[in-house]
């Protein structure tokens, strides 16, 4: 037989139970970063319902397709895109080598941040700085200055790493879903060696799962060193029509999940929707301006219009990030109480 406890051990051992049952609940419930509204309920009631064998949504695990944006939905994307700010620390990094640069725009206006200049240069001026820091070397090359700027750049508001500006609840909504036997990808209209970068180490998503612009590259062999060239020649825009695109060459699965933030994510969510079963769609909705910040029809960037008005007559799910998000970045402390 089993020795029982004496009475003042069982006392001991019940009251230390009773602390320990709310943090072991704790520990096992998925997503504690968000707060206990519609949108948890919602993605928690779907991903029961395709995961339940017998269940009459029941999908099985090599079709469990789920598809994220990154920019604005994986991290933020304020003041501006991250990559841009890359490729104009990139400029400057460069220009000891591009004396011509000095008077020449838009360079001239990103070494001595003329904003106006650079707003006037437009998306013809973004365009030449991407090439000149984005092509021309080998996508090995490309990848270690990207891993560079992201191990010593700071965010110009935060002063954080660039890598730990990305949002806690869908670190756990990417966790959640990969215990759930689903298959995580990044579609997002970022470069996807850009992307590889980080991608695997902060999100959990390793290179060949993640998608993105690319460029024409060329395989050269230079006695023996062998290296893949990237070119100023635009292979595929993965953004807007280019993602439902990309993902039926790359993946060969309709997602059954999609997440985006903006309307350069439509497409991807209308092509999620459109498939046969059960389906989710979510948008993540910036409405926090004292914790991140607070945007979406009227924005230059991230621009979200018409794929909230398709979400809201849809029925797909809007998390709003003041009310549904316990916290944000990873390095804000939980709060204790829901934000309302």
């Amino acid at each position: 037989m089993t020795p029982s406890l004496p009475p003042h051990r069982r006392y001991r051992f019940a009251w230390l139970l009773a602390l320990a049952l709310p943090l072991l609940a704790q520990a096992n419930e998925p997503l504690p970063s968000w707060n206990d509204g519609p949108a948890k309920k919602s993605l928690i009631e779907f991903v029961r319902a395709v995961t339940t064998e017998g269940s009459r949504d029941y999908v099985k695990p090599a079709e469990r397709i789920a598809v994220f944006d990154n920019d604005g939905t994986l991290w933020s994307e304020q003041p501006a895109y991250f990559q841009v700010l890359f490729a104009f620390d990139e400029v400057r990094r460069l220009a000891p080598q591009h004396p011509e640069w000095k008077t020449q725009q838009p360079f001239q206006a990103v070494l001595e941040n003329d904003q106006q200049a650079l707003a006037a240069s437009g998306m013809d001026g973004l365009l030449k700085i991407i090439g000149a820091t984005h092509t021309g070397i080998t996508t090995q090359a490309f990848i270690d200055n990207a891993k560079t700027w992201l191990s010593q750049a700071r965010h110009p508001q935060t002063g954080k790493p660039y890598t730990e500006m990305i949002y806690q609840p869908m670190l756990e909504m990417l966790d959640y879903l990969r215990s759930q036997d689903f298959k995580t990808y990044i579609v997002s209209g970022g470069d996807t060696a850009f992307m590889r970068a980080f991608a695997e180490q902060v999100y959990g998503v390793p290179p060949e799962q993640v998608i993105g612009t690319t460029f024409v590259t060329r395989f050269q062999d230079r006695d023996g060193d062998l290296s893949i060239l990237r070119t100023a020649h635009l292979a595929h825009n993965d953004d807007g029509p280019g993602k439902p695109e990309n993902i039926d060459a790359l993946i060969g699965r309709r997602p059954i999940l999609a997440f985006g933030n903006s309307d350069g994510d439509l497409q991807m969510l209308q092509w999620t929707a459109a498939g046969p079963g059960k389906r989710f769609m979510g948008l993540v909705h910036h409405t926090d301006a004292q914790r991140e910040w607070a945007y979406d029809r009227d924005s230059k960037i991230g621009r979200l219009d018409k794929a909230l008005d398709e979400a809201r007559k849809r029925g797909w799910t809007i998390v709003d990030m003041a009310s549904q998000w316990r916290r944000i970045h990873p390095f804000e402390p939980a709060a204790t109480e829901q934000v309302q």
